[in-house]
């Protein structure tokens, strides 16, 4: 199956084990109108399964639920808590990346923070994917201060998925601030990981991308 080899299930890589139905993204998600009766315990459930497909559906559920909410906060206040208390099972990247910045970034928009310093010194790389990805949110509202700091934290991280998530939120910071990008490639492109310095200036002109892929 190619999910198989595309989300690296094989032994020893990052998605070890992982086991597949062998559903679509849209096929999961056409499914979402008819699970808005389930209990929290049924979606909880869902999140702990083996199933890769049911572990996704289980987090549109948080993130659909969390944006039905609107600012009821009590609401926000226990999806949050229930999805912390169970980042064991939020496993692989696409697991993180859709539902990372839709529930725990769109959180923290308006709260203390600290909570990404603690996910960030996991030693689980989804923690830490999920720490880089939740700053997502706070790019899209002009603020980079977290997405930069924690960037500068990994920038020594063994792992190739940290560097593109970490290229990717600064790619966005630029298309938002190239100034800000720039500035913070002044200070990290002759030693930032080459996939990361890579995804981080994909939106600059080739010129320029060529005189910072030169820094390495």
């Amino acid at each position: 199956m190619v999910a198989l080899r595309f989300f690296k299930t094989g032994p020893g890589e990052y998605g070890e084990g992982d086991q597949f139905l062998g559903l679509t993204v849209p096929q999961v998600r056409a499914v979402l109108p008819q699970t808005d009766e389930l209990t929290e315990a049924e979606v909880l459930e869902l999140l702990r399964s083996n199933w890769h497909e049911e572990r996704l559906l289980a987090l549109l559920i948080l993130v659909r639920r969390f944006d039905k909410a609107k600012k009821d906060e009590a609401v926000h206040a226990q999806i949050v808590k229930l999805y912390l208390a169970n980042t064991k099972w939020i496993n692989n990247w696409d697991l993180v990346d859709t539902s990372a910045p839709q529930i725990l970034g769109a959180w923290l928009l308006r709260r203390d923070r600290a909570v990404l310093g603690k996910l960030a010194k996991s030693n689980s790389l989804w923690e830490q994917r999920i720490a880089v990805l939740a700053t997502l949110a706070f790019i899209r509202t002009g603020d980079f201060a977290d997405t930069l700091c924690l960037c500068g934290q990994f920038l020594t991280h063994e792992h190739d998925l940290m560097h593109k998530a970490c290229g990717w939120m600064l790619r966005e910071a630029g298309k938002r601030n190239v100034e800000a990008l720039r500035e913070f490639l002044n200070s990290h492109a002759s030693h930032m990981p080459r996939t990361m310095l890579r995804y981080a200036i994909e939106k600059l002109l080739e010129p320029e991308r060529r005189r910072w892929m030169a820094r390495r």
